[in-house]
């Protein structure tokens, strides 16, 4: 026997419609070069009708990719609902991997539209030649000159009736497609469905994910071209909260600035952001919400980080994990009921935890046969995730299907799983360090390592040994002000948190890491500066 409710297509689609039409005089406020844009959930919604005009005029079939190459703007924000309602799907493309690997994801994707802001035209124009197709090309920026080969915009919107309303495609339909950073091989594509972005935006909106409501103001600090901003521009039109877009080339100064300036109530990004927008806030003393939460993802976030911002500035940091691969959020990090008595030292552990999955998120840690691992907090296994919102395959064939074990995606992470559900990653599978027969986790080291007063970045590769097979190297960035120090004299707290084998020989101190296109230390590239700078020879001491 069926049940007697309605079938409804579940989209983002309705999340600009409802906050258009019952939240429109919400504000959207849009820095760029050009100023700040002060709009309306109602002006994004006109917006998002007239792209479904625009790019149902050029004949699309179902499912045809539309690029964007662009910071977190208005004008990509109608993008991100208009070009779905329209049954296309929006292909967000990261604006800070290499040319080479946009032009294979654009003839990968089999993209033939590209809408960029103008600092990223020329970009397209030579990523063009290695096309196999003739692109169409939007500049999306009022104050660009109109070309015959970049039209501008504005003029193409404001040269359409809006469609009212958007319609809504069946919930399967694809509706985005991300490409991953790339950090452990070449991108792979992942094709999200309205469903999956619809499902994905409803729990990361519950209080146990990012707890949002019409009386917030969101700023995504994350950029739009990746992973969807984390969902946040769905999550806030849903909820009809107010949306705060950071513009082209956020710096930290602005970040911390928007905060203050806009009553921002829930920030999120990663790690690396939080830690220039703290000495920001620090040099600045700008007065911030006092319901501002922030949320730290895509690595680990060092507890004295968190300690900071509550110390300091009253604002407690949460924690949590997510892939691309997920639409991206899979968990968040809150303390249980039952946790009100604790002290801060001890919730510590769990505001830097990865979290419990959000509901319909199922995750596991599993053993090399596939069995799942005792939930001890001690035990440790690969992460394996499944749930409607967790690709189940990778665009065009993009992956082995070694990724994918029985119904579950296998995260490539490292793992443990306590009693309670609280997952903590132990590493990435290949940046786990095999010493002397044992596993050492970079991860907890350069924790420990951020801890210290002195420190202000550290990261922890592998380095050849021909004793041990492998042994540790610290690669550090040192707060300004902070002396001379060798090895010995910043090692000396790692001492009895570890066993003596985990504590490394051997220190790089260096000016900044390298971070990935998301922000993220860039390990691959500071392996390879490791074998050009030491040889493959080195022994690590």
């Amino acid at each position: 026997m069926k049940g007697g409710m309605m079938q409804y297509p579940l989209s983002p689609t309705h999340f600009i419609e409802r906050a258009g039409r019952w939240f429109g005089g919400r504000a959207v406020v849009s820095e760029g070069d050009e100023g700040t844009h002060r709009g309306s959930w109602a002006e994004v919604l006109d917006g998002a009708r007239r792209v479904s005009a625009l790019v149902a005029s050029w004949h699309p079939t179902p499912g045809d990719r539309v690029a964007t190459l662009g910071w977190n703007t208005h004008r990509h924000l109608e993008l991100y609902f208009g070009v779905p309602a329209a049954g296309a799907v929006l292909h967000t493309v990261n604006v800070r991997l290499a040319p080479a690997q946009i032009a294979r994801i654009l003839e990968h994707a089999g993209t033939r539209t590209v809408l960029a802001d103008p600092e990223f035209t020329d970009l397209v124009d030579r990523v063009e030649r290695e096309v196999s197709r003739p692109l169409r090309k939007i500049v999306l920026d009022g104050g660009s000159p109109s070309s015959d080969a970049w039209p501008s915009y504005d003029e193409l919107v404001d040269s359409v009736a809006p469609v009212d309303p958007l319609p809504v495609w069946p919930e399967e339909s694809a509706a985005g497609l991300c490409y991953t950073s790339g950090t452990t091989g070449e991108p792979k594509g992942v094709m999200y469905s309205h469903r999956a972005m619809a499902l994905h935006a409803m729990a990361i909106s519950l209080p146990d994910g990012f707890g949002l409501g019409e009386n917030d103001t969101v700023l995504p600090a994350v950029p739009m071209f990746h992973a969807n901003a984390w969902g946040l521009p769905h999550a806030a039109a849903m909820t009809g909260a107010g949306l705060v877009l950071p513009g082209p080339r956020p710096s930290v100064e602005r970040i911390a600035h928007l905060l203050s300036r806009e009553g921002v109530t829930f920030a999120a990004g990663v790690p690396t952001v939080w830690m220039g927008v703290l000495e920001e806030l620090r040099r600045s003393r700008l007065s911030l919400s006092p319901r501002l939460r922030i949320h730290s993802g895509g690595a680990p976030t060092p507890s004295s980080l968190v300690d900071a911002y509550r110390e300091e500035f009253g604002v407690e940091i949460v924690t949590g994990w997510g892939m691309t691969e997920l639409t991206p959020v899979g968990m968040a990090a809150h303390p249980r009921h039952d946790m009100s008595a604790w002290t801060p030292a001890e919730l510590a552990g769990i505001r830097t935890a990865q979290g419990t999955p959000l509901p319909f998120v199922e995750a596991r840690a599993v053993d090399e046969t596939g069995t799942e691992v005792d939930r001890d907090g001690r035990s440790v296994g690969e992460l394996e995730v499944r749930g409607p919102w967790v690709a189940a395959s990778y665009y065009q064939g993009g992956s082995p299907p070694e990724s994918f074990r029985d119904g579950w995606l296998r995260t490539g992470d490292v793992a443990t799983v306590d009693g309670r559900g609280y997952v903590r990653l132990v590493d990435r599978t290949k940046d786990l360090i095999r010493s002397g027969g044992e596993w050492i986790s970079s991860v907890q080291l350069e924790n420990a390592l951020m801890d210290d007063p002195r420190v202000s970045e550290a990261a922890v590769v592998a380095v050849p040994h021909p004793r041990w097979q492998e042994r540790p190297l610290a690669c550090v960035v040192l707060k300004e002000g902070v002396g001379e120090l060798d090895g010995s004299t910043l090692f000396a707290p790692l001492e009895g948190r570890f066993p003596r084998w985990w504590i490394p020989e051997d220190v790089v101190f260096m000016a900044a890491l390298p971070r990935t296109s998301t922000g993220k230390f860039d390990k691959k590239t500071l392996r390879e500066w490791v074998r050009r700078e030491r040889g493959d020879g080195s022994d690590g001491s």
